[in-house]
């Protein structure tokens, strides 16, 4: 490609050198530059792409996307100066690989809580109803029957448009994918063309990216206020910052909720371990998934497959049939009857949404013991709130490490602790080995009782300074019920 085509709808700053030059990739890592790549030079948290402007083009680099020039130029390289190098990577990406996103119907899903479980319903509903769809999310990127592994919830933007171009040429449909906060503010989707977006809801979390809540939810917002007028923007309503969502945006705006007024509604009837029965706008539909924080999940896809023009009765049976996603509110049970629980909650929001169900679900007797680790790294701020919302609704809580990162477990594990009051304390444990305390919760367990395992959900590792090591909240769990 000419890069003169590849530049088709970024604001130029400045061009010095030939805009004919072919370009046969796109990168922002120089480690991967080739003969004809053009390279962006981004600015990141870690570092600064600029620093190895010169690095790209000893590797060959025909051309580079830069926010300065530096102060000496190479003759045979065409320097691109644009006003944001992360926004004009999207773009270049997106024409690079044909501007995919326009020859598939696009739905992104975003919020705190939610977006996976969503994305995963909507890509299983529509293979349900017959079309061949792509599916990017947290747990996994598909194609079809297809698994491409996931690194990101959203993929930087060369990688996300390869993912797109790739779902075109095998046929795709429709793609629903997982829009983070980071994404937007990082520009990862700069360039592409959603047909939809949904809000899931937002509460606490990633305040150490963001640096406020405020930031927090204009980021989420940007990704509705971006949205053209022929796309749908769908809201949950009984958020309280889910009209935020929609105060700006073009789109054709749609609400979704339980308890408020809202175009598409839904009531529980009845709430079991195996399932509930839902009422969804007059009909009424039993469902595997459980739990009032599914019940929202699975609106938001019934509005959303609304508003995509499929038939209301085909799009209730399917619901009917589908499952939720990996490691969200899965059930594992021992031969002396404990119900184990794996799920991903990991901000205080999500870790009460299960207990609660949890415990409406719960009959006289059972004890809830919850595991709960919080992850290295990440927003400390939520780390005694979650502690504290566990031990609201628990009758035993292990507190434990999670993904540690670069942080000491046992530091983590004292910011948590903070949040427990004292009366409380003979009610919680601590065993910073996660496997330990898996398998204390169970040999804790008696028959009938219910063991949460939340925090890490889908994840198969756990990762500790810079190296991840194989562990499977799931399969620890089975390990320790056979045992019994």
């Amino acid at each position: 490609m000419i890069l003169k085509e590849l530049l088709h709808a970024i604001p130029v700053v400045q061009v010095v050198g030939s805009l004919d030059v072919e370009v046969a990739s796109v990168c922002f890592d120089s480690r991967k530059v080739e003969k004809n790549t053009l390279f962006a030079a981004i600015r990141g948290v870690q570092t600064d792409g600029h620093l190895y402007v010169d690095k790209a083009i000893a590797m060959d680099a025909s051309a580079v996307l830069v926010e300065q020039l530096p102060k000496q130029l190479d003759e045979n390289t065409t320097y691109v100066v644009v006003g944001d190098t992360s926004y004009a990577l999207g773009i270049a990406a997106s024409n690079f690989y044909g501007n995919p996103s326009k020859d598939l119907k696009l739905v992104g899903i975003t919020g705190t809580n939610g977006k996976t479980t969503v994305a995963t319903l909507l890509f299983n509903l529509f293979r349900q109803l017959g079309y061949h769809v792509g599916l990017v999310s947290t747990v996994e990127n598909k194609i079809g029957d297809r698994i491409i592994p996931a690194t990101h919830t959203t993929p930087d933007p060369v990688a996300l448009n390869k993912l797109l171009s790739d779902m075109v040429d095998e046929g795709c449909d429709y793609c629903f994918m997982e829009v983070s906060s980071h994404a937007v503010v990082q520009q990862r989707i700069a360039g592409l063309r959603f047909a939809g977006g949904v809000f899931t809801n937002i509460t606490h979390d990633h305040l150490d990216f963001h640096g406020s809540f405020d930031n927090y939810i204009k980021a989420k917002k940007k990704f509705f206020d971006d949205l053209d007028r022929y796309a749908f923007a769908l809201t949950n309503t009984d958020d309280k910052n889910g009209q935020v969502m929609l105060q700006n945006t073009f789109a054709h705006k749609k609400t979704y909720g339980l308890h408020h007024v809202a175009d598409f509604k839904a009531k529980v009837i009845e709430s079991h371990f195996d399932g509930m029965l839902l009422q969804i706008d007059s009909h009424e539909v039993w469902v595997k998934l459980v739990g009032g924080f599914n019940a929202y999940n699975l609106l938001a896809v019934y509005g959303a497959a609304i508003l995509l023009e499929q038939e209301t009765l085909k799009i209730l049976t399917a619901i009917s049939e589908i499952t939720g996603a990996q490691g969200r509110f899965e059930t594992v049970r021992s031969k002396n009857g404990i119900v184990g629980i794996v799920d991903y909650a990991h901000t205080p929001d999500a870790v009460e949404n299960v207990l609660e169900t949890i415990k409406d679900l719960r009959v006289i007797g059972q004890q809830i013991i919850t595991v709960l680790g919080c992850g290295g790294d990440r927003d400390k701020t939520k780390r005694p709130e979650m502690a504290k919302v566990a031990l609201k609704y628990s009758d035993k809580v292990i507190i434990t490490s999670d993904n540690p990162r670069t942080e000491d477990p046992l530091a983590i594990i004292k910011e948590m602790e903070a949040g427990i009051p004292v009366d409380k304390k003979r009610n919680v444990f601590t065993i910073s080995d996660r496997r330990e305390a898996i398998r204390a919760a169970c040999h804790i367990a008696a028959a009938g009782d219910i063991v949460l395992i939340a925090g890490k959900g889908h994840e198969k590792y756990q990762e500790v300074n810079g190296v991840r090591h194989h562990f499977d909240d799931k399969e620890e769990l089975e390990k320790t019920f056979n045992e019994l």
